[in-house]
């Protein structure tokens, strides 16, 4: 009798743990927060004017990681965005920044750009065809055979676009020139009647404030989660949104109540969202991971005046005058086809006719150019390629051959690198940028984490809790 009331128990315990793991199911919705130029020194500054359901409540009741980076550099928005959707760095995704010099044209080609698709609402072309590795949110697509709804919405085509991934529903971002919300062709087979009706409404909107501007995001973002039935089924959506932390200050405005008053509208606009999803779904179907984008784009004008060493790095005048170095070695021609940012594009085909040796140019070009005033250090692409040391890892992680350049000039912090012909303007800096990943929602338990982490560990983070492979280029552990 013992042995058969042992066995039934067993049996009885064993059924009611794999009900209790059946139950256990991952969130109905999933709501990543992307903030680009987020910056945790910010929040705490302006804390005081924080209300109860913004900021203070995610850092209060969520899971929180005080120490976040991104393992590659440089960073802007788009690389940042797509490293956190593929759980990779652009050595793999291939997006190395909003653009690169196209090879074909000699011109800069932004990351989305691609004439086989046509804007919806806008004259942008636009795909992610450059993005070259799954998203979590095509991993979702796959593993709910297309039945998960999946949306991005950003002010921005990039993000929204990158965030998107190949095979979401939708990706919707603002129109420069109409002030309408549009879309591509890529995704919007058909368009849906919410989204020109939202359209209409702000037509009709003609004296709005600034904070209804601001939240036209987050409005769009609610009606889209209303309109398409997201987080009412048992099986996961997600929905993917950028918001800005940036700032333009006029002479009107000085930076300081600029900052502030950017900080306090982002407070309400978080607020806003997570009650009214929260609402809408039940705080218990839906996750938020939130985050930023590891940089920060601040003014410089400042530092000469205080003495700080500083300048500006021509890199238009810089390729020519290696060109020129290069034309006194092997004869005058055309070497140097072009340059962006801080990378300078051989001619290779050229190279390659004259039966050069690459490897002997690329040696010369980076003697020339450490000889230049501003210059910190000089890589090429096969050194990048062939590099396992430590202090060019962040480098190399930011570099693609397939768009990237042959010679790379690290230009000296405190410095200003600038392209006469595009006005492009980047200033160098290689400070922290400190920023949390905070993940709120259901079944996350509130605590502080202050061991530093990547951002890149976020998407499989997101994959183990709807239960789907990470993406196809994700090599990094689940934060938890």
């Amino acid at each position: 009798m013992n042995k058969r009331y042992l066995t039934a128990t067993l049996i009885a315990l064993i059924s009611t743990t794999l009900q209790a793991q059946m139950a256990q199911q991952g969130p109905r919705l999933v709501v990543n927060i992307v903030i680009d130029q987020l910056s945790s020194d910010y929040i705490e500054t302006f804390s005081p004017y924080f209300g109860t359901e913004g900021f203070k409540k995610l850092l209060e009741k969520g899971t929180v990681f005080e120490h976040a980076s991104y393992p590659f550099s440089p960073i802007d928005r788009a690389s940042a965005v797509a490293a956190y959707m593929t759980g990779a760095s652009p050595f793999y995704n291939g997006i190395t920044g909003a653009k690169w010099l196209d090879r074909n044209t000699l011109r800069p080609i932004g990351c989305c750009d691609d004439n086989a698709f046509e804007g919806v609402y806008t004259t942008d072309k636009s795909s992610p065809k450059n993005l070259l590795t799954s998203t979590v949110c095509d991993e979702l697509k796959v593993a709910s055979k297309g039945k998960a709804i999946v949306y991005a919405i950003a002010k921005d085509r990039d993000a929204a676009i990158l965030s998107a991934g190949h095979a979401a529903d939708g990706a919707l971002w603002k129109d420069d020139y109409s002030g309408g919300w549009c879309s591509s062709t890529y995704y919007l087979k058909k368009i849906p009647t919410w989204l020109t009706e939202y359209n209409t409404t702000l037509q009709g909107k003609k004296n709005k404030t600034e904070f209804q501007q601001i939240t036209e995001l987050t409005d769009l973002a609610i009606r889209c989660i209303e309109q398409t039935g997201m987080g009412t089924d048992d099986i996961a959506d997600m929905l993917n949104i950028t918001l800005d932390a940036s700032v333009n200050t006029s002479k009107k405005t000085n930076r300081q109540d600029a900052l502030t008053q950017t900080y306090i509208n982002l407070d309400r606009q978080m607020a806003d969202l997570v009650a009214t999803i929260e609402n809408r779904v039940g705080s218990r179907n839906v996750v938020f991971f939130i985050t930023g984008t590891g940089y920060l784009d601040e003014p410089t004008e400042e530092d000469e005046k205080y003495g700080i060493p500083s300048g500006t790095f021509y890199i238009n005048r810089t390729a020519n005058l290696l060109n020129m170095y290069l034309g006194a070695i092997y004869g005058s021609d055309r070497y140097v086809e072009g340059c962006h940012r801080n990378q300078i594009y051989l001619n290779l085909k050229l190279i390659e006719q004259k039966r050069l040796k690459i490897n002997e140019i690329l040696s010369l070009s980076q003697s020339f150019l450490l000889q230049c005033e501003g210059v910190q250090n000089v890589h090429t692409h096969e050194s990048l390629l062939r590099s396992e040391l430590s202090d060019t890892q962040k480098i190399r992680n930011g570099f693609h051959a397939g768009v990237g350049g042959n010679v790379l000039v690290e230009v000296m912090p405190g410095w200003k690198l600038y392209h006469e012909e595009t006005k492009e303007t980047f200033h160098i800096n290689a400070r922290t940028v400190n920023f949390p990943i905070v993940i709120y929602g259901a079944s996350i338990r509130a605590q502080r984490i202050p061991v530093p982490t990547t951002i890149d560990r976020i998407a499989p983070t997101i994959s183990k809790a709807i239960h789907i492979r990470a993406p196809n280029a994700c090599a990094s552990t689940p934060l938890f």
